[in-house]
C-alpha cells in the first residue's frame, strides 16, 4: 500500500508554478437560475469567480461589493430565483492553462466510485486526496471531478471529508439534489458512520459526546478546533467494536458535521485518534507508526439515507494495521454488517 507522500507522487498532479494574472474587470449582474435556489452567496461567488480564492470573496461580500437586489449580502445569504446579483470587480492571480488531471487520478477515482445516478455520485474518496483546491493545493476531488466530467455542470459537495479521512463522500449532479440532502443533513435523516482507531482502553461509559465546538484559523491559516461553551453544537455517538491493550476501534455516528468533530471529541474524552497529528499524542502515533499506520485512522465506511445505503469497505493499509494489532478486520465489518 502506497504512504501518502507516494499516492501524492502517483495520482496527484504537480503544483503549477507559472502564474498569470487574471482580471475580473467589470461589473457584473447576474439573475439567479432557479437550479441555484437555496444555495450560499459565497458559494455561488466562487463558480462565478472562477480562480478567486475564498478570502478574497469573503471580503467583498465584509466590505458590501456584493448586492443582491440592490442590498448588502452577508456570506450566509441564500439565494432564491430570480435574485440579481451584482458582482464587483475582482483582481486575481492564478495557474496559468486549464486544470489538468493526469491519467493516474483519473482511473483512481473513476474506480472509487461506490455509487451512482442520475443526481448522485457516491465517491470512496481516497486518503490524501483533498476534496477541494485551495490552501496550496493545486487541485481537489471536486476539481478533478469537474474535469472528468464536463457535461455535468452541477457538480457540488454535499459534505466534506478531510484530507487524511478515506471513505464514502457524497457528491450531487443537481442543485435540487444538493438542496435535498443539506436538508436531510440538517433535520438529523442521514445516518453517517465511521471506523476511527482510538488510544488506549475507550471508557465503557461513554456512549456518545454532546460538546460544542468552536473553530479557529491560525496565522498559518491552519483551521484548529476546540470544546467550548460559546461554540457549535455537535453530538457524536461512539460505539466500541474490538480492542486490545494499546487501542479501541470504534464505530462512530454523527449527528452534525462540524468541522474536525469526531478528532476533537474523542481528544476531549482522553482518547485521541491514531495518526492524528493535530489533536492526538505524539508517543501513541509513533507506536502505531510501528504497526504500520502511516496516516489518520479515521473512515467514513457507511452512509444511509431513506432507501439508500452505501459502505466503503475498509481499505488495506488501515487492515493491515488492525491485523497487526491482532484485530480481524474482516470480522469487524461482517459483524457491522447492515448497522
Amino acid at each position: 500500500m502506497k504512504i501518502l507522500a507516494q499516492y501524492a507522487h502517483d495520482y496527484l498532479p504537480a503544483a503549477t508554478t507559472v502564474l498569470s494574472t487574471q482580471q475580473h474587470n467589470q461589473v457584473r449582474k447576474v439573475t439567479v437560475d432557479a437550479e441555484f435556489a437555496g444555495q450560499r452567496i459565497d458559494n455561488f461567488l466562487m463558480r462565478e469567480l472562477k480562480g478567486v480564492p475564498r478570502s478574497a470573496i469573503y471580503k467583498i461580500l465584509r466590505r458590501g461589493e456584493v448586492r443582491v437586489n440592490g442590498g448588502r449580502a452577508r456570506q450566509t445569504y441564500k439565494l432564491s430565483a430570480g435574485d440579481e446579483v451584482r458582482i464587483p470587480p475582482v483582481r486575481t492571480t492564478v495557474s496559468a492553462g486549464p486544470v489538468h488531471v493526469s491519467e493516474g487520478l483519473n482511473e483512481l477515482l473513476a474506480r472509487s466510485i461506490l455509487y451512482e445516478d442520475r443526481d448522485l455520485l457516491v465517491i470512496n474518496k481516497p486518503a490524501g486526496l483533498a476534496v477541494h483546491g485551495g490552501s496550496g493545493q493545486s487541485l481537489g476531488l471536486i476539481e478533478a471531478l469537474r474535469v472528468m466530467r464536463p457535461g455535468v455542470l452541477g457538480l457540488e459537495l454535499v459534505h466534506r471529508l478531510d484530507k487524511p479521512t478515506s471513505g464514502c463522500l457524497l457528491v450531487a449532479k443537481r442543485r435540487s439534489k444538493l438542496r435535498a440532502l443539506h436538508e436531510a443533513l440538517r433535520e438529523g435523516r442521514m445516518q453517517k458512520n465511521y471506523f476511527a482507531l482510538a488510544q488506549g482502553r475507550w471508557p465503557a461509559k461513554v456512549k456518545q459526546v454532546d460538546a460544542p465546538l468552536r473553530k479557529s484559523v491560525l496565522r498559518s491559516g491552519e483551521r484548529m478546533v476546540t470544546v467550548q461553551a460559546d461554540g457549535k453544537a455537535a453530538l457524536s455517538r461512539f460505539k466500541r467494536v474490538a480492542e486490545v491493550e494499546a487501542a479501541t476501534l470504534l464505530d462512530v455516528n454523527i449527528r452534525t458535521g462540524r468541522t474536525h468533530q469526531i478528532r476533537v471529541h474523542a481528544a476531549h474524552v482522553g482518547c485521541p485518534l491514531a495518526g492524528d497529528e493535530r489533536y492526538g499524542d505524539t508517543q501513541f502515533n509513533a507506536i502505531m507508526s510501528k504497526h504500520g499506520l502511516r496516516r489518520l485512522f479515521l473512515h467514513a465506511r457507511r452512509v444511509h439515507l431513506d432507501d439508500l445505503t452505501v459502505v466503503a469497505p475498509l481499505p488495506e493499509d488501515l487492515s493491515a494495521c488492525l491485523r497487526q494489532l491482532g484485530i480481524n478486520p474482516s470480522a469487524v465489518e461482517a459483524a457491522l454488517a447492515g448497522s
